[in-house]
Protein backbone atom coordinates (compact mmCIF):
# COMPACT_ATOMS: atom_id res chain seq x y z
CA UNK A 1 0.00 0.00 0.00
CA UNK A 2 0.73 3.84 -0.57
CA UNK A 3 0.61 6.72 1.43
CA UNK A 4 0.05 9.30 -1.32
CA UNK A 5 -1.91 11.91 1.03
CA UNK A 6 -1.15 15.75 0.08
CA UNK A 7 0.31 14.75 -3.62
CA UNK A 8 -2.07 14.53 -7.05
CA UNK A 9 -2.81 11.26 -6.34
CA UNK A 10 -5.20 11.72 -3.41
CA UNK A 11 -8.15 10.67 -3.93
CA UNK A 12 -7.79 11.03 -7.81
CA UNK A 13 -7.28 7.32 -8.59
CA UNK A 14 -10.20 4.91 -9.19
CA UNK A 15 -10.76 1.23 -9.25
CA UNK A 16 -9.66 0.25 -12.65
CA UNK A 17 -7.04 2.90 -12.95
CA UNK A 18 -3.16 1.91 -12.57
CA UNK A 19 -0.36 4.03 -10.94
CA UNK A 20 3.34 3.98 -12.11
CA UNK A 21 5.89 3.04 -9.62
CA UNK A 22 9.65 4.01 -10.62
CA UNK A 23 11.84 1.87 -9.03
CA UNK A 24 15.13 3.70 -8.40
CA UNK A 25 18.44 3.10 -10.16
CA UNK A 26 19.36 2.50 -13.73
CA UNK A 27 19.08 0.00 -15.57
CA UNK A 28 21.97 -2.06 -17.80
CA UNK A 29 22.87 0.43 -20.01
CA UNK A 30 22.68 2.92 -17.32
CA UNK A 31 19.55 4.84 -18.09
CA UNK A 32 17.02 5.33 -15.22
CA UNK A 33 14.16 2.80 -14.98
CA UNK A 34 11.21 3.55 -16.68
CA UNK A 35 8.11 3.64 -15.22
CA UNK A 36 6.00 0.49 -14.53
CA UNK A 37 2.03 0.18 -14.43
CA UNK A 38 0.28 -1.44 -11.14
CA UNK A 39 -3.52 -1.68 -11.26
CA UNK A 40 -4.96 0.24 -8.61
CA UNK A 41 -6.46 -2.17 -5.84
CA UNK A 42 -8.50 -0.08 -3.99
CA UNK A 43 -12.29 1.17 -4.24
CA UNK A 44 -11.89 5.52 -4.96
CA UNK A 45 -12.21 6.09 -1.82
CA UNK A 46 -8.92 4.17 -0.44
CA UNK A 47 -7.92 1.60 1.72
CA UNK A 48 -8.42 4.75 4.47
CA UNK A 49 -11.58 5.79 3.23
CA UNK A 50 -10.24 9.05 2.30
CA UNK A 51 -8.50 7.69 -1.10
CA UNK A 52 -5.52 9.20 0.54
CA UNK A 53 -3.88 5.17 0.69
CA UNK A 54 -3.66 2.77 -2.24
CA UNK A 55 -2.66 -0.82 -2.57
CA UNK A 56 -1.81 -2.98 -5.64
CA UNK A 57 -1.54 -6.80 -6.33
CA UNK A 58 1.86 -7.23 -7.16
CA UNK A 59 3.77 -10.98 -7.88
CA UNK A 60 7.12 -11.18 -7.38
CA UNK A 61 8.67 -12.30 -10.84
CA UNK A 62 11.72 -14.82 -11.15
CA UNK A 63 12.77 -16.57 -14.17
CA UNK A 64 15.05 -17.64 -16.26
CA UNK A 65 15.80 -16.25 -18.99
CA UNK A 66 14.56 -16.21 -22.51
CA UNK A 67 15.67 -15.27 -25.19
CA UNK A 68 13.73 -12.43 -26.62
CA UNK A 69 15.42 -10.92 -29.97
CA UNK A 70 17.74 -12.91 -32.51
CA UNK A 71 20.61 -11.00 -30.95
CA UNK A 72 20.44 -12.26 -27.50
CA UNK A 73 22.34 -15.63 -26.61
CA UNK A 74 20.29 -18.98 -26.66
CA UNK A 75 22.41 -20.52 -24.23
CA UNK A 76 22.24 -17.45 -22.15
CA UNK A 77 19.88 -19.23 -19.18
CA UNK A 78 21.30 -16.52 -16.05
CA UNK A 79 18.17 -15.95 -13.50
CA UNK A 80 15.84 -13.11 -14.38
CA UNK A 81 14.57 -10.83 -11.47
CA UNK A 82 11.85 -8.42 -12.40
CA UNK A 83 12.84 -4.92 -11.80
CA UNK A 84 9.61 -3.57 -10.47
CA UNK A 85 8.18 -6.54 -8.83
CA UNK A 86 10.80 -7.40 -6.77
CA UNK A 87 11.40 -3.92 -5.71
CA UNK A 88 7.99 -3.44 -4.63
CA UNK A 89 7.60 -6.67 -2.79
CA UNK A 90 11.47 -5.95 -0.93
CA UNK A 91 9.41 -2.20 0.62
CA UNK A 92 9.45 -2.02 4.05
CA UNK A 93 6.48 0.34 6.17
CA UNK A 94 7.65 4.09 6.03
CA UNK A 95 9.96 3.31 2.75
CA UNK A 96 10.00 6.11 -0.20
CA UNK A 97 8.02 5.33 -3.34
CA UNK A 98 7.97 7.43 -6.76
CA UNK A 99 4.55 7.04 -7.98
CA UNK A 100 2.51 8.65 -11.15
CA UNK A 101 -0.61 8.76 -12.54
CA UNK A 102 -3.61 7.90 -12.46
CA UNK A 103 -3.29 6.12 -15.60
CA UNK A 104 -6.54 4.42 -17.85
CA UNK A 105 -9.91 5.61 -18.70
CA UNK A 106 -12.00 3.16 -20.26
CA UNK A 107 -11.75 -0.14 -17.21
CA UNK A 108 -13.92 1.72 -14.92
CA UNK A 109 -17.62 0.98 -13.68
CA UNK A 110 -20.07 3.25 -15.01
CA UNK A 111 -21.09 6.35 -13.31
CA UNK A 112 -24.66 5.42 -12.82
CA UNK A 113 -23.78 2.27 -11.68
CA UNK A 114 -27.39 0.42 -10.41
CA UNK A 115 -28.14 0.68 -13.97
CA UNK A 116 -25.99 -2.12 -14.98
CA UNK A 117 -25.43 -5.77 -14.12
CA UNK A 118 -21.59 -7.16 -14.15
CA UNK A 119 -19.49 -9.93 -15.22
CA UNK A 120 -15.62 -9.75 -14.05
CA UNK A 121 -13.43 -12.24 -15.27
CA UNK A 122 -10.09 -12.61 -13.96
CA UNK A 123 -6.57 -14.48 -14.49
CA UNK A 124 -4.33 -13.96 -11.88
CA UNK A 125 -2.98 -10.02 -10.08
CA UNK A 126 -5.84 -9.41 -12.96
CA UNK A 127 -8.00 -9.76 -10.24
CA UNK A 128 -6.51 -6.11 -8.66
CA UNK A 129 -9.12 -3.96 -9.99
CA UNK A 130 -11.81 -6.38 -9.59
CA UNK A 131 -11.28 -5.85 -5.73
CA UNK A 132 -11.33 -2.13 -5.83
CA UNK A 133 -14.43 -2.69 -8.02
CA UNK A 134 -16.57 -5.12 -5.68
CA UNK A 135 -15.60 -3.08 -2.18
CA UNK A 136 -17.46 -0.08 -4.17
CA UNK A 137 -20.21 -1.94 -4.83
CA UNK A 138 -20.90 -3.76 -1.78
CA UNK A 139 -18.74 -2.05 0.84
CA UNK A 140 -18.90 1.68 0.49
CA UNK A 141 -19.12 3.98 3.47
CA UNK A 142 -21.62 5.97 2.28
CA UNK A 143 -23.86 3.95 -0.15
CA UNK A 144 -25.86 0.66 0.36
CA UNK A 145 -24.73 -2.64 -1.16
CA UNK A 146 -25.55 -2.58 -4.82
CA UNK A 147 -28.49 -4.78 -5.70
CA UNK A 148 -27.18 -5.60 -9.12
CA UNK A 149 -26.05 -8.70 -9.93
CA UNK A 150 -23.03 -9.11 -10.42
CA UNK A 151 -20.54 -12.70 -11.01
CA UNK A 152 -16.40 -13.25 -10.81
CA UNK A 153 -14.81 -16.05 -12.59
CA UNK A 154 -10.97 -15.90 -11.44
CA UNK A 155 -8.50 -18.06 -12.72
CA UNK A 156 -5.15 -19.35 -11.33
CA UNK A 157 -2.85 -22.10 -12.07
CA UNK A 158 -2.73 -23.46 -8.05
CA UNK A 159 -5.62 -23.00 -5.56
CA UNK A 160 -2.51 -21.48 -3.66
CA UNK A 161 -2.59 -18.90 -6.22
CA UNK A 162 -5.98 -17.59 -5.43
CA UNK A 163 -5.49 -13.72 -4.64
CA UNK A 164 -8.20 -12.39 -2.13
CA UNK A 165 -10.20 -15.74 -2.17
CA UNK A 166 -11.10 -15.69 1.55
CA UNK A 167 -12.69 -12.27 1.67
CA UNK A 168 -14.10 -13.16 -2.20
CA UNK A 169 -15.55 -16.20 -0.33
CA UNK A 170 -17.27 -14.31 2.38
CA UNK A 171 -18.87 -11.91 0.21
CA UNK A 172 -19.83 -14.59 -2.14
CA UNK A 173 -21.71 -15.84 0.77
CA UNK A 174 -23.38 -12.49 2.57
CA UNK A 175 -25.16 -11.31 -0.92
CA UNK A 176 -27.51 -13.30 -2.95
CA UNK A 177 -26.54 -10.80 -6.38
CA UNK A 178 -23.16 -11.74 -6.02
CA UNK A 179 -21.24 -14.97 -7.34
CA UNK A 180 -17.74 -16.08 -6.88
CA UNK A 181 -16.39 -18.54 -8.90
CA UNK A 182 -12.89 -19.90 -9.52
CA UNK A 183 -11.08 -22.14 -12.28
CA UNK A 184 -8.07 -24.21 -11.57
CA UNK A 185 -5.67 -25.23 -14.69
CA UNK A 186 -3.37 -27.20 -12.90
CA UNK A 187 -5.24 -29.24 -10.39
CA UNK A 188 -7.37 -31.96 -10.66
CA UNK A 189 -10.91 -30.97 -10.14
CA UNK A 190 -12.70 -33.37 -7.49
CA UNK A 191 -14.37 -35.00 -9.35
CA UNK A 192 -10.72 -36.06 -11.33
CA UNK A 193 -11.37 -34.17 -14.01
CA UNK A 194 -8.81 -32.31 -15.41
CA UNK A 195 -8.51 -28.50 -14.49
CA UNK A 196 -9.26 -26.13 -17.00
CA UNK A 197 -9.09 -22.04 -17.88
CA UNK A 198 -12.06 -19.26 -17.45
CA UNK A 199 -13.39 -19.74 -20.69
CA UNK A 200 -13.55 -23.35 -20.13
CA UNK A 201 -15.18 -22.44 -16.83
CA UNK A 202 -17.70 -19.80 -18.52
CA UNK A 203 -18.19 -22.61 -21.78
CA UNK A 204 -19.71 -25.02 -18.60
CA UNK A 205 -22.11 -22.74 -17.08
CA UNK A 206 -23.10 -20.56 -20.28
CA UNK A 207 -26.76 -21.91 -19.69
CA UNK A 208 -26.62 -20.62 -15.93
CA UNK A 209 -24.79 -17.41 -17.26
CA UNK A 210 -27.11 -16.96 -20.38
CA UNK A 211 -30.05 -14.38 -18.93
CA UNK A 212 -26.85 -12.42 -17.52
CA UNK A 213 -25.40 -11.65 -20.91
CA UNK A 214 -28.21 -11.26 -22.72
CA UNK A 215 -29.44 -8.74 -20.60
CA UNK A 216 -29.11 -5.28 -22.17
CA UNK A 217 -28.19 -4.29 -18.76
CA UNK A 218 -24.90 -6.15 -18.39
CA UNK A 219 -21.35 -5.32 -18.85
CA UNK A 220 -18.23 -7.68 -18.67
CA UNK A 221 -14.87 -7.10 -17.86
CA UNK A 222 -11.87 -9.38 -18.59
CA UNK A 223 -8.57 -8.36 -17.01
CA UNK A 224 -5.12 -10.59 -17.14
CA UNK A 225 -2.95 -12.33 -19.19
CA UNK A 226 -2.66 -11.56 -22.71
CA UNK A 227 -4.69 -13.55 -24.98
CA UNK A 228 -7.39 -14.94 -22.06
CA UNK A 229 -9.52 -13.07 -24.04
CA UNK A 230 -9.40 -15.42 -27.12
CA UNK A 231 -10.85 -18.21 -25.08
CA UNK A 232 -13.65 -16.23 -23.27
CA UNK A 233 -15.14 -14.06 -27.02
CA UNK A 234 -14.82 -17.76 -28.54
CA UNK A 235 -17.24 -19.26 -26.27
CA UNK A 236 -19.53 -16.55 -26.65
CA UNK A 237 -19.57 -16.35 -29.93
CA UNK A 238 -20.28 -19.97 -30.07
CA UNK A 239 -23.41 -19.73 -27.54
CA UNK A 240 -24.89 -16.57 -29.27
CA UNK A 241 -23.99 -14.81 -26.80
CA UNK A 242 -21.87 -12.46 -28.71
CA UNK A 243 -24.06 -10.03 -29.77
CA UNK A 244 -23.54 -6.78 -27.63
CA UNK A 245 -20.19 -7.39 -26.78
CA UNK A 246 -18.08 -8.37 -29.52
CA UNK A 247 -17.17 -6.94 -33.30
CA UNK A 248 -16.70 -9.57 -35.63
CA UNK A 249 -14.98 -8.41 -38.92
CA UNK A 250 -16.77 -9.29 -41.67
CA UNK A 251 -13.98 -11.77 -43.05
CA UNK A 252 -15.30 -14.32 -40.20
CA UNK A 253 -18.93 -13.14 -39.65
CA UNK A 254 -19.97 -15.87 -41.75
CA UNK A 255 -18.41 -18.16 -40.70
CA UNK A 256 -19.77 -20.47 -37.61
CA UNK A 257 -17.95 -19.37 -34.69
CA UNK A 258 -17.15 -23.31 -33.52
CA UNK A 259 -14.94 -23.04 -36.66
CA UNK A 260 -13.00 -19.81 -35.85
CA UNK A 261 -9.23 -20.46 -35.20
CA UNK A 262 -7.33 -18.62 -32.89
CA UNK A 263 -5.59 -16.28 -35.30
CA UNK A 264 -9.11 -15.25 -36.70
CA UNK A 265 -10.24 -14.50 -32.80
CA UNK A 266 -7.36 -12.26 -32.32
CA UNK A 267 -7.28 -10.21 -35.20
CA UNK A 268 -11.27 -10.05 -36.40
CA UNK A 269 -12.58 -10.13 -33.19
CA UNK A 270 -12.91 -6.64 -31.09
CA UNK A 271 -14.90 -5.22 -27.70
CA UNK A 272 -17.42 -3.39 -27.82
CA UNK A 273 -18.12 -0.44 -25.64
CA UNK A 274 -20.21 -3.02 -23.13
CA UNK A 275 -16.76 -5.41 -22.74
CA UNK A 276 -14.05 -3.84 -21.52
CA UNK A 277 -10.94 -5.24 -21.56
CA UNK A 278 -7.08 -4.48 -19.96
CA UNK A 279 -4.52 -7.59 -20.43
CA UNK A 280 -0.94 -7.18 -20.13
Amino acid sequence: AAYVAGTPLAGQVHAGQAFGVIPPGTDEKGKPHKVRLYSNASPGFGEDGDGAVLSTTAKRLIDEFHPQSDKDDPDDHRLHLGVASNYICDLRVGDEVTVSGPNGKRFLLPENREDFDYLFIATGTGIAPFRGMLKELFEHPNRPPTESQVRLIMGTPYTTDLLYDDWLRDLDQKFQNFEYETAISREPRPDGRRGGYVHHRLAERIDEYRDLLTSPRTLIYICGLAGMQVGVFHELAKAGLGEGYLKVHEEVAGLDPADWTTDQVKRRVRPTSRCMLEVY
